[in-house]
């Protein structure tokens, strides 16, 4: 399924954290992070990012440590050019030595008062994103008259994790989840499919 096929499939589609919004296949809105901070703060955490990694040890380094998107910075220290064994081995390495967690609190550290904030992204990243640009972005576009439940689901649902703020945001329900099977479980348990 390519993208215009999947937006024009629901009636909204938020992609980035939100910031990009689809209604009925239509892009309705799309923010910034470079609009928002300024070239010379984006300039300033990809070098200190990229400072940061070059004096760390891993088991593995590829490439594609820093990416741009619309809505953050993915920063990602054994690089996205990484194969799927490095991928595993670097988060069972960051599980041990929290590499990732400790880079957070440094740019946060670094960072403090400028209006980012920093998360574990997926297995191997860390985002940096607008403070309020975090998941519950999209619960602003979502016309409360004509949806009454809106579930998440997510697996980095603990303090710290991306998906933190909208798994335990009031206006949504939240459920934790370890793979994509068990979330296709869930969701069809939520839809009476089973």
């Amino acid at each position: 399924m390519d993208g215009e096929e999947t937006t024009n499939q629901f009636d909204h589609v938020f992609c980035e954290n939100g910031v990009v919004h689809y209604q009925q296949g239509q892009l309705k809105k799309t923010e910034s992070i470079l609009t928002y901070i300024g070239e010379q703060t984006l300039q300033r955490v990809i070098n200190f990012a990229l400072g940061y990694m070059s004096k760390l040890e891993l088991p593995a380094k590829r490439g594609n440590f820093v990416e741009f998107r619309s809505s953050m910075i993915n920063i990602c220290p054994v690089g996205r050019s990484c194969s799927q064994t490095e991928r595993d081995e670097f988060s069972q390495f960051d599980m041990q030595h929290k590499i990732r967690a400790k880079f957070v609190e440094s740019l946060q550290n670094e960072f403090e008062g400028s209006k980012l904030s920093f998360a574990l992204g997926g297995q191997i990243s860390v985002d940096v994103f607008p403070t309020g640009w975090d998941k519950t972005y999209c619960l602003n576009h979502i016309p409360k008259e004509s949806i009454t439940e809106i579930h998440f689901f997510g697996d980095k649902t603990l303090p710290g994790g991306n998906d933190y703020e909208i798994f335990n945001d009031k206006r949504t329900i939240g459920h934790a989840v370890t793979s994509p099977q068990d979330t296709k479980e869930q969701l069809m348990k939520c839809l009476n499919i089973v």
